[in-house]
């Protein structure tokens, strides 16, 4: 978040500040502490310029944003603003007690309409005066109640949806907040994309090695279980593995609990749902064997996000192997636990450039970013399947291999003819692809499947391989390739 925040008092006691700023007390201004120049009102004339600057080097500028409660925490906190202009008509009260949806003491109500306006028009100014391209909502569940349960046609989306500036933005709701009947993943309106979970908790599974392939076809393409109904396309999943709250990308691959104790709450705080796993080592390690499958399972996770049908969304650092030591609710930690390295041991510079590879392989083929859901039949006629799913010998997947606890290994054969036409009508192309996931402990065997006459396999991405430069050439139909461990191969076809 940039709008103006302070940091709690029992933060502050601690010596500590809030790092993350999801602690708003400014809705219409920036944060003054991030002006380079700290001068006051100077922070409204350098936001514009870095807003320009990206726009210029053809970057959208999205706000976090956190409308859900203020700064001004439970009924002990500070009376900053809200409090003393009109305490009872701004917050959520049940009598003299403070109804607290979103864990920081205080949830402003949104059911009243000048609340309401108030977070229009700070949305609007963002959007017409600094120039911004959309809003991620913190706990967007709490912003939606009406009485007591969620509406999804209730005062505040009813607004934006109505709104002729802020539908024409990008909305992304983080769709849950902590009070009961909060968790909303897939029930937001049509103009709205949301932070999808089930995505993150799936591949996490996925990955470490628990609950088989049975979830991962829908989250793969886009999750039309939870999207497709509503009206809405695959870009209405935002993928992701790790966010700023919960583990690095590192992290998850090196601990299996939280170690939160500089946080000085005694390592209560952040989740214990972290759907990690360490690989024998609880954190850093010199082994090399540990080393090898930590840095393996870095480029699986990667290359999942990048080349799942839906929005990935990529946690800063994680590109480089950033660690925070186990911390997973590092938002008090303006030191090195939260900070970039940006000195980077070999291994890293590798991921880096693994990252700059998957993401360039994504950008390339429109067949990783589509617009339609998959239907699983061929879009012209005569043409092959737009999605097949691929056993590990080569033959499709049957009804009840989905459900085999002991299958690690899924295909995907996605077709080059894509559902989506170009701005004369004419449909797209592009070549064909097939991906392999391989989360099992042991080596496999995958046999690739057969292709038209004069067609081979070409494989553009081994995650198995420590260096990229040192994939094989190609491979005929019928191959039979042994699979290392936990490993990703991305197979293009060529004629």
């Amino acid at each position: 978040p940039v709008q103006q925040f302070v940091s709690e008092p029992f933060v502050a006691k601690k010596g500590l500040a809030n790092y993350w700023g999801y602690n708003t007390i400014g809705f219409f201004a920036p944060h003054a502490a991030y002006s380079s120049s700290g001068s006051l009102g100077q922070q409204i004339t350098e936001f514009k310029s870095m807003v320009k600057a990206l726009h210029d080097a053809g970057l959208e500028v999205i706000l976090d944003v956190v409308y859900n409660h203020t700064g001004e925490s439970g009924s002990n906190g500070p009376t900053l603003a809200f409090r003393g202009i009109d305490n009872d008509s701004y917050y959520r009260r049940e009598g003299r007690r403070y109804v607290d949806l979103t864990g920081c003491g205080n949830t402003l109500d949104t059911r009243r309409s000048h609340v309401v306006q108030l977070v229009a028009d700070s949305l609007r100014y963002w959007v017409q005066e600094m120039h911004v391209d959309g809003f991620r909502f913190d706990l967007a569940s709490a912003l939606a109640r009406s009485f007591h349960d969620v509406d999804m046609l209730g005062n505040f989306l009813a607004t934006v949806q109505q709104d002729p500036v802020l539908r024409e933005v990008k909305l992304i709701a983080e769709p849950w907040d902590v009070g009961t009947g909060g968790y909303q993943v897939g029930e937001f309106p049509p103009l709205w994309t949301e932070w999808n979970d089930k995505y993150r908790d799936c591949i996490r599974d996925y990955w470490r090695g628990v609950g088989g392939v049975e979830e991962m076809g829908w989250r793969l393409t886009g999750s039309a279980d939870l999207y497709a109904s509503e009206g809405r396309r695959p870009f209405a999943s935002i993928n992701y593995v790790t966010a700023h709250d919960g583990f690095t990308m590192r992290d998850l691959v090196s601990y299996e609990h939280k170690h939160n104790e500089a946080n000085g709450e005694d390592n209560r705080d952040g989740s214990d749902n972290n759907r990690s796993r360490n690989y024998g080592v609880e954190g850093d390690t010199n082994d090399p064997d540990i080393e090898r499958v930590r840095h393996r399972q870095l480029r699986n996770l990667l290359a999942t996000l990048a080349l799942s049908t839906g929005v990935p969304m990529i946690t800063m650092g994680d590109e480089i192997g950033r660690t925070q030591r186990g911390n997973n609710n590092a938002y008090c930690q303006d030191d090195e636990t939260a900070w970039m390295d940006w000195d980077l041991q070999e291994w890293q510079a590798d991921l880096l450039e693994f990252a700059r590879r998957v993401i360039g392989i994504r950008r390339e083929h429109r067949v990783f970013r589509q617009r339609y859901y998959f239907e699983g039949h061929p879009v012209t006629e005569g043409g092959q399947k737009d999605l097949a799913w691929i056993r590990p010998d080569g033959a499709e997947f049957a009804h009840d291999d989905w459900h085999n606890p002991d299958l690690s290994t899924v295909g995907m054969f996605l077709s080059g003819a894509l559902r989506a036409r170009d701005p004369w009508g004419r449909q797209i192309e592009d070549s064909s692809f097939l991906l392999y996931l391989h989360a099992g402990d042991d080596h496999t065997n995958i046999v690739l499947p057969p292709l038209s006459a004069g067609s081979h396999y070409v494989r553009v991405l081994d995650t198995s391989e420590d260096r990229h430069s040192l994939l094989p050439p190609s491979e005929p139909p019928g191959a039979d390739i042994k699979v290392p461990p936990r490993s990703t191969l991305l197979f293009e076809v060529v004629e």
